[in-house]
């Protein structure tokens, strides 16, 4: 019985993995919709094999909502623009070589007018394939019925089966990344203690800069989080998701310019010293521990970012304080110890005083307080965007919230006035 109920746990575990993979999502739902989508054509339109509609739920159906109704819109349009184009260009002139070069023109010049997008090309491929049948009419308006029972499915897809939320997997992302920023950071610090040559401080430097290429992963992963989030019937609170994760991010992401701007410091100063110590030990061993704790801060920070409960949201933050007091005493101690280092030897005191300058950058993007009206200020500006590019939905918006307290207040009059 073990055994079974061991295997049950580890099929659950897979089918748990697989429904967060983007890849494998975005496989069975194209595949579905895509089948349904013919399923349909061949009721309803004429031609032998309506593949146009299976086509069109294929490039229609994406990971999140948001991007589905986008795609679909898009790809309506710009078929139909080709559509009428090729119309216009079947009455006039017929297909000849130099009216299908015209129609590739008109059909890419009229895709930019009609904005949309990269289905600009579909308008072109649109009007060419019509243009290229003998009854254009019944052609024409048997593709475009395609491309309608296309959208619809691949719209009707993601509305009865709701696209995953993909806030977990970016936060994962997240935390991935401030991690390994923490193990860089104690690498770099075991070295700082040590005797570290040039070539071994320049590695810490190469591993630096391939943190921009691990960020430029989570931003991916985020953006498809932020579209998950959007027009989510499941979601509340939408907004300040995205804002949190958002913000998180590019904190990150600064203090991984700031690792990289001190381990290129210390690869200068291991240039300048070699073949001796960076730092005497006394220092070295503060340098060591004051990015440990720097490190183990960066990954409370993530875990604050990507915690939804408040009572973990404030356990993490908690714990965030406490670190971030430890590593500000033991940056005092370290500003002491360099500032007693460079009175005996001011050889180097522009790099020592960089190392400080640079951790104390870090710090001061991890603070509580920074992060609170970092991401207040941000709040406040996608608030005010959107009330500027939907000023009628704000309007009703205002109205509604209005009204709310409105009816709570009346019905407690009445209660009382009984």
């Amino acid at each position: 019985m073990r055994d079974v109920r061991e295997v049950w746990d580890l099929i659950g575990t897979r089918v748990a993995q697989w429904r967060q993979d983007p890849v494998i999502v975005q496989a069975v739902r194209s595949a579905g919709a895509a089948t349904v989508a013919y399923a349909v054509a061949l009721q309803l339109s004429s031609e032998a094999a309506p593949l146009t509609a299976p086509l069109t739920a294929l490039l229609v159906v994406q990971v999140t909502l948001y991007s589905t109704l986008v795609t679909g819109i898009r790809r309506v349009n710009s078929v139909i623009a080709g559509v009428v184009i090729a119309i216009g260009f079947s009455v006039l002139v017929g297909l000849t070589w130099w009216s299908l070069a015209l129609i590739i023109l008109a059909s890419l010049a009229v895709g930019h007018a009609v904005r949309v997008s990269e289905f600009v090309p579909e308008v072109a491929i649109s009007a060419m394939l019509v243009l290229g049948v003998t009854r254009v009419g019944d052609t024409a308006w048997d593709r475009v019925l395609e491309t309608l029972i296309g959208a619809v499915v691949g719209l009707g897809f993601n509305l009865l089966l709701a696209p995953p939320v993909w806030v977990e997997a970016a936060g994962e992302s997240i935390e991935d990344l401030a991690r390994r920023m923490r193990r860089l950071m104690i690498r770099v610090g075991e070295e700082a203690a040590g005797h570290t040559p040039a070539e071994a401080a320049a590695a810490r430097l190469h591993e630096a800069r391939e943190l921009d290429f691990d960020v430029v992963e989570v931003d991916a992963a985020l953006q498809r989080a932020e579209d998950s989030l959007k027009l989510n019937p499941r979601v509340r609170e939408g907004l300040l998701h995205r804002v949190v994760l958002r913000t998180g991010l590019d904190t990150l992401e600064i203090c991984t310019v700031v690792l990289r701007v001190l381990a290129r410091t210390l690869t200068d100063l291991a240039k300048e010293r070699e073949p001796d110590p960076l730092f005497p030990a006394p220092v070295g061993a503060a340098v060591e521990q004051l990015l440990a704790e720097i490190g183990d801060a960066v990954v409370s920070f993530a875990v604050l970012v990507t915690t939804d409960v408040s009572r973990s949201a404030e356990s993490a933050e908690d714990r965030l304080t406490a670190e971030l007091s430890a590593a500000a005493a033991t940056r005092d101690k370290l500003a002491q110890l360099l500032l007693e280092e460079v009175q005996r030897d001011a050889g180097q005191w522009q790099l020592h005083g960089a190392v400080l300058t640079e951790v104390n950058r870090i710090l001061d993007e991890l603070d509580t307080e920074h992060r609170s009206k970092r991401l207040l200020e941000e709040l406040d500006r996608c608030t005010r965007e959107q009330r500027e590019r939907s000023p009628r939905l704000t309007r009703l918006r205002d109205r509604v919230r209005i009204a709310r307290p409105r009816g709570r207040n009346r019905s407690g009059l009445v209660g009382r006035t009984k």
